[in-house]
């Protein structure tokens, strides 16, 4: 691969953080006074010493993460990525995925290592990111325009199409202020992708559109990576970095992990973590998931008997358990999974519609909710389950946890499948039994000439 190639090279780049203190409060008016004054020094001091790190330090803190105030968010991270590439980068919550982005877009500048970047950059990274406030959308659009090297003339041949892909049209001169999340954000992804970046990227922020917008937003991703520019996408959606990268490259505290084909990437952060086993449990309630009202305490996969199972027969049913305790009374909770298939594309997502408890408060207590996948449903693959419980009337989250426990339908040539005789390759995410008719009729066919 030639330099003149490359959109990026990262070497050996890391970023380190220093996990301030607060400060301390001050018990009398003369001293919040003498603080005051000397307050622009203290700041530069702190700001200083924030970005500012020595080797001993540094050392340090590689050696025994533990035992400092340091936190390194990357280590020792290289890869390239060449003009026209399509890049997927997933990974936990707190993987780094956001940080190498912030230093990929040159609004933060690594700890160590070096980074190139060849080509004009457009980046949307949180709402409202390179937007000023008190401008109207319409100032925004040519402000961004000339953050990017545009020329007045280059983004007045782009602005209606701005307008019309965001549908803000009729808000153009309200301040971005007033504007929803939503607003901003298919503004600001519609100013980033039509103003012609050599470079495109994307983080998760595109979760706040609706659905609607965040297809267009796949599909103009989509056209900017066939007219060979550089796409950079950071998402938990799997689907959705599947359908739009070739390449993907996989975080893990900080860490590259695996970069490689899009599908086999996804496989293993799939693979990996708790996700690999058909039950986890959190027996001590300080660390299970949950807020004031509710707590994750096990997630199980079973068999109609009751006992976990990380391999399902095709033709038998699948139960997904949730146990959990409720810490209050009073509330209505909603239990729920979602199914993933290897490459995370979600099956579906069930909510608990158990009569007993609909719409109906729960005293405090222990739960266990089963929800049951019927056999022959599910086609021959490895699949990942995600168990979340909010309450309604407030609707609040009370915990999500992605990808928790896995298991692996088999196929069978034996007994009643979809399968039937046939023992070649079968295809698709489900396999149900369907019911065929066949009317036969006893007539002469004529044989054709």
């Amino acid at each position: 691969m030639s330099y003149t190639d490359l959109a990026f090279r990262a070497e050996n780049i890391g970023k380190l953080y220093r996990i301030g203190a607060r400060d301390e409060l001050k018990d009398s008016l003369g001293a919040v006074f003498f603080d005051f004054i000397q307050s622009p020094l203290k700041n530069y001091k702190k700001y200083r010493s924030l970005y500012k790190f020595d080797e001993n330090e540094m050392s340090d803190s590689l050696k025994d993460p533990g035992s400092s105030n340091l936190l390194w968010a990357l280590k020792d991270i290289s890869f390239e990525i060449e003009r026209g590439e399509t890049v997927g980068i997933i990974g936990q919550n707190g993987s780094g995925k956001s940080t190498l982005l912030k230093i990929l877009s040159r609004i933060t500048h690594p700890t160590r290592g070096r980074v190139e970047i060849r080509g004009r950059t457009g980046s949307l990274l949180e709402v409202g990111t390179g937007f000023h406030p008190e401008l109207t959308g319409r100032d925004n659009i040519y402000l961004n325009g000339t953050v990017l090297g545009m020329r007045k003339r280059e983004v007045d041949r782009k602005f209606d199409e701005i307008v019309e892909f965001s549908g803000v049209g009729k808000f153009l001169d309200t301040p971005v202020k007033r504007y929803s999340s939503g607003m901003t954000v298919r503004l600001a992804f519609s100013v980033a992708a039509h103003l012609e970046p050599e470079i495109l990227i994307i983080d998760e922020v595109l979760a706040v559109g609706d659905a609607a917008f965040q297809r267009k937003c796949l599909n103009k991703m989509q056209d900017v990576g066939s007219q060979g520019r550089t796409v950079l996408f950071v998402s938990h959606n799997m689907a959705a970095v599947s359908r739009l990268c070739e390449r993907g490259i996989l975080l893990n505290e900080g860490k590259l992990v695996e970069d490689g084909p899009m599908q086999d990437v996804i496989k293993t952060y799939m693979s990996s973590g708790s996700g690999t086993s058909a039950a986890r449990e959190w027996p001590d309630v300080s660390e299970a998931p949950g807020r004031e009202i509710s707590r994750l305490r096990g997630v199980r996969v079973v068999s109609k008997n009751g006992q976990v199972s990380e391999v399902v027969d095709i033709r038998q049913p699948i139960g997904l358990q949730m146990e959990y305790d409720a810490l209050s009374s009073g509330r209505i909770l909603l239990p729920q999974f979602y199914l993933h298939t290897s490459e995370g594309a979600v099956v579906f997502q069930t909510l608990d519609l158990d009569p007993e408890w609909r719409s109906k408060p729960r005293p405090e207590g222990h739960y266990v909710s089963t929800v049951w996948i019927p056999g022959n449903l599910l086609s021959e693959d490895s699949y990942f389950v995600t168990c979340g419980l909010m309450t309604l009337d407030p609707n609040i989250p009370q915990f999500i946890e992605r990808f928790t426990v896995g298991f692996r339908v088999v196929d069978t040539t034996e007994g009643d499948s979809a399968r039937g005789d046939w023992t070649g390759n079968m295809v698709g995410i489900i396999r149900p039994i369907l019911d065929w008719d066949t009317e036969f009729t006893p007539v002469t066919v004529s044989q054709a000439p």
